[in-house]
């Protein structure tokens, strides 16, 4: 955990939007993968092995740490690259690795970074912590533990002063906000079967966000279930018990979602980055929990449940495809000019008209996801109070717009259903 937080809030990153988005809103670490070695490797867009310079220079800038993923199935062929993707992390001077694989794990140790053991390895007792903290300074546990027996492990390493190869006592990380998969720390093996794409290469299929009808084989009788997507997990959200998690002795909390979009790393970092603060303070309350989830509502969710961790024996299951979020943003247009002195934005309308009072997002790779909303605007040098495709638009805001950045308009989910 860092020094000014309780727990220390690990973001996701898939590109350099959410990067940028998760710096901006109070990640104490972000984490993200290169080239095809994680578990993400087909689901969003990764960095590649030339954006390691670049991560670790705007990470370092705000004391942020940065891990590199890498915690796939490793075989033969794979031992050059992630040799190659160590070694230039190291020179990158990225944080720590997470791992899973023992050739990972070694090869990191040997060159002298930090690793962290990733969830793939299901870790769920003090004896298999004690083994790890040889190699690894923080320990991700299973998905599946409950928080009385997270506290248990939390208390006996400090009991049996259990230290990772940095000399501090091991840091515990656990899964706090996201999606989840319906098996044992996420390692299914459907998308293997049924499509030769390995989930535990991070190529998953999503089999399990599918509508199956199941069927007696002896008798022919289809099985009525109440509940169609009988195999999709709601999404993980330990916020309103946050602290309970700060009680468990945890050190560091994860938020999914490197295949998600920029503003719902901007929203979910800000959100947990705000509630931590507030634990910090000691005005952790009801009221502000009912505002941070109707906050969390409006982004990428499959509806929520709060996991193993307050002893739940059964899951909660999706009662629909796709996301639950109560908005959406659909394209406007694109930028084309920033005027520094003024702090005037100039934008070109390509898509969906754009009207005074609107709530919008302005996002790019190095902008991050910027929301805020447009109180005036000018169409061709003259005030207006609306604009349609093809006009061009100026408005003020309060931080630097770039010629590669994308206005998107927020608006209600049913508005574009």
């Amino acid at each position: 955990m860092t020094k000014t937080s309780p727990i220390e809030l690990m973001a996701p990153a898939g590109n350099f939007e959410a990067l940028q988005a998760a710096l901006d809103n109070g990640a104490d670490s972000v984490y993200f993968g290169v080239e095809q070695l994680n578990m993400r490797a087909r689901a969003s867009i990764n960095f590649t092995l030339d954006d390691l310079e670049e991560i670790s220079r705007r990470c370092s800038a705000v004391g942020v740490r940065s891990y590199l993923t890498l915690n796939t199935i490793i075989y033969d062929h794979d031992l050059s690259i992630i040799r190659t993707l160590i070694d230039a992390a190291k020179k990158a001077n990225l944080t720590a690795v997470i791992a899973m694989d023992q050739a990972v794990i070694a090869y990191a140790r040997q060159v002298g970074m930090e690793v962290h053991i990733s969830t793939q390895i299901n870790v769920t007792n003090i004896e298999t912590v004690k083994f790890y903290a040889m190699f690894a300074d923080t320990i991700v546990l299973s998905r599946e533990l409950s928080l009385t027996q997270v506290k248990k492990i939390t208390d006996q390493i400090e009991k049996d002063d259990v230290r990772g190869p940095s000399g501090r006592l091991v840091e515990i990380e656990i899964f706090g906000h996201g999606a989840l998969c319906m098996a044992v720390s996420g390692k299914c093996y459907l998308s293997l079967h049924s499509h030769n794409s390995s989930a535990n290469r991070g190529a998953c299929k999503q089999n399990c966000r599918k509508k199956y009808t199941v069927i007696d084989q002896e008798s022919g009788f289809e099985i009525e279930l109440d509940n169609e997507y009988m195999m999709s997990p709601k999404d993980l959200c330990t916020l309103p018990f946050l602290d309970k998690i700060h009680k468990a002795g945890i050190s560091v909390l994860k938020i999914e979602g490197r295949g998600r979009a920029p503003e719902y790393v901007a929203t979910t970092t800000r959100c947990y980055r705000e509630a931590i603060d507030a634990l910090a303070e000691g005005t952790f309350t009801e009221d502000k929990v009912k505002h941070w989830m109707s906050e969390l509502e409006k982004v990428y969710n499959r509806g929520f449940w709060s996991g193993y961790y307050l002893g739940q024996k059964l899951g909660e299951w999706s009662d629909h495809p796709g996301s639950n979020a109560t908005q959406k943003k659909v394209y406007v247009g694109k930028g084309r000019h920033f005027y520094p002195k003024t702090q005037i934005a100039e934008f070109v309308v390509e898509a969906y008209d754009l009207s005074v009072g609107d709530t919008i997002l302005i996002q790019g790779p190095t902008t991050g996801s910027q929301e805020m909303q447009i109180n005036e605007f000018m169409v061709d040098d003259l005030q207006s109070e609306k604009a349609t495709k093809g006009d061009v638009i100026t408005f003020p805001v309060d931080f630097r717009v770039r010629p590669s950045d994308k206005l998107y308009k927020v608006v209600a989910a049913e508005a574009v259903s």
